[in-house]
């Protein structure tokens, strides 16, 4: 695609350097001649348009001349094209001049060009601010998600809410999926719902998934498959994943493989994993050592440890289950570490590497199955807390902090003081039992409290791992 063709409202959608603008069609376009004739009288359409034939042809500095020519009888588009033109081949203080005489003639276009160059080029965020502000007030709806993202940046989250959702009910999808994430984060299911489904009909396949898993979580299996087929459609692997575990769950063993080989294929470790269990299943122990293999290594300790007995098992390759029992183990996977400390006894260990596998491991692999709709909160809040550069936090560990409490709690019958009583059954501060309450209604209830940082994850992961050894679930 050559620079100067396409539609100027497409090209404002991200940070590339947008098309030149060219002038509408007519009947029948007039020759060189004629343009150059009426061009040199004083016609600025006429310049314009020349401006553009010889960009076609690859003559810059002609077509550089000839708008200028233009712009400098008052033709808007031209005064636009030679922003574009310095963008690309001159200096950038002339293009913000130019796109700055544009907008200022109140042209949405240039004032969303200039707003991306001060902003991505020289960090003026009140700038920017400003002429996204007056493109958004011209009615683009670029202009209006950008101006939403950068409020979401500087920290105005009333000002972003706002715009994204004027651009949202102008018909931007994305604006409405971001909606539905900040109305999950405030504790607003209602409209977190409506904003996902919205998206959702739309075609926007990230909405359905994520509603999808807002369903799951509100334990509706079925209703959340729905939105995972409308995305899936679409290729998208987690929504693929989804369907295998729902399959799965219904022992559908042959559908469930589909759908995570399908997942498997993007790279996704997870489903590597899964799919090289439901092989196992099927009695399928090539295909299975071909997924627990690509995720092992990828660095998946589960997946190297059942590479480890398949090589074992299929091809007494005692070396070869030796290399990834190791690899496992050095994770933290307890039963790697026994096979493997046993395996050694079998084919002769190195000097006192033996011991080492027998002795207290690092923090150990959580294995245990949770609750879907626990899942399901866990990987809302991550996406969440991670939107726009926020807090980074590991699905595995939200997973591991959720499953620890439905684990301890779930036997309760009585209505009595869970915190007081795990403390009291552990040995723990109780300052330290609470925060884990804490951090865990906040992963369910979203809203109640701001998203917990790494280090209290870490903290409240090391507190679970306590608990679950004091009360011998480890």
């Amino acid at each position: 695609m050559t620079w100067w063709h396409g539609e100027p409202e497409a090209a404002v959608a991200w940070p590339a350097v947008p098309m030149p603008r060219a002038p509408e069609a007519s009947l029948r376009e007039p020759s060189e001649a004629d343009l150059l004739s009426a061009a040199q009288a004083g016609d600025s359409g006429a310049a314009h348009r020349l401006g553009r034939l010889y960009a076609q042809r690859g003559d810059r500095s002609a077509a550089r001349h000839w708008w200028e020519r233009a712009a400098g009888a008052g033709n808007i588009d031209s005064t636009y094209n030679l922003g574009v033109w310095h963008e690309k081949h001159g200096s950038l203080d002339e293009a913000i001049s130019w796109y700055e005489l544009a907008a200022g003639a109140g042209d949405a276009e240039a004032a969303v060009n200039l707003a991306t160059l001060l902003l991505e080029q020289r960090g003026d965020v009140l700038g920017a601010r400003h002429w996204f502000e007056s493109a958004a007030g011209a009615g683009s709806r670029p202009a209006t998600r950008r101006l939403a993202l950068l409020c979401e940046d500087i920290g105005d989250p009333v000002a972003a809410r706002d715009w994204h959702h004027r651009a949202a009910s102008a018909g931007d999808l994305a604006s409405a999926h971001d909606l539905a994430f900040m109305s999950y984060a405030t504790g607003d299911e209602a409209q977190a719902r409506g904003w996902w489904e919205y998206a959702a009909r739309g075609g926007h396949a990230d909405a359905a998934y994520y509603l999808g898993r807002l369903l799951h979580a509100d334990r509706d299996p079925e209703g959340a498959e729905t939105l995972y087929r409308l995305a899936a459609k679409v290729d998208h692997p987690a929504a693929a994943s989804q369907l295998g575990r729902l399959a799965l769950a219904r022992r559908d063993l042959r559908t469930a493989r589909a759908w995570f080989e399908r997942a498997a294929h993007f790279g996704r470790v997870e489903d590597q994993r899964m799919a090289g269990f439901v092989c196992v299943e099927l009695e399928d122990p090539r295909a299975a050592s071909h997924w627990f293999g690509r995720a092992a290594a990828s660095g998946d300790p589960e997946s190297a440890y059942n590479f480890g007995l398949l090589l074992i098992a299929e091809h007494n390759d005692l070396r070869g289950g030796q290399h990834w029992f190791r690899q496992a183990a050095m994770y933290g996977h307890q039963g790697a570490a026994t096979e493997l400390s046993t395996l050694q006894s079998v084919i002769g260990a190195r000097p006192a590497e033996a011991p080492r596998w027998t002795a207290d491991q690092v923090a150990p692999v959580w294995d245990r199955p949770v609750e879907p709709e626990l899942v399901a909160r866990a990987e809302l809040a991550v996406a969440a807390a991670g939107r726009r550069g926020g807090t980074m936090l590991r699905m595995a560990d939200l997973t591991e902090i959720l499953g620890t409490w439905d684990l301890l709690t779930r036997r309760l019958r009585e209505p009595i003081d869970v915190v007081a009583w795990l403390t009291e059954k552990s040995g723990l501060h109780a300052a330290a039992v609470e925060h884990l309450s804490s951090v865990r209604m906040t992963l369910l209830r979203p809203g109640t409290a701001p998203w917990p940082t790494p280090a209290e994850i870490e903290h409240v992961l090391a507190t679970s791992r306590q608990l679950r050894k004091r009360l011998g679930l480890s």
